[in-house]
């Protein structure tokens, strides 16, 4: 069995660091702490989930919209 890294990130820890990135704010103590904590491979699959909700939001939104021109 892994020994867990104490240095690892959660996945909310992850998540808030990838949509703070995916926004452009950060200060660069909080960046340095993202790099020590969260792994390349959290950071991309965290990022590809964060993006894929993203897609399918937007695209929820404008069915919504276009659906009530519509009506």
């Amino acid at each position: 069995m892994k020994e867990k890294n104490p240095n690892n990130a959660s996945f909310l820890y992850t998540l808030k660091g990838v949509l703070w990135a995916m926004i452009g704010i950060r200060k660069g103590s909080g960046y340095d702490e993202d790099v020590r904590k969260i792994s390349a491979k959290q950071a991309i699959i965290v990022g590809a989930i964060a993006v894929l909700a993203f897609i399918l939001t937007l695209y929820l939104v404008v069915n919504i919209v276009i659906g009530q021109l519509g009506a």
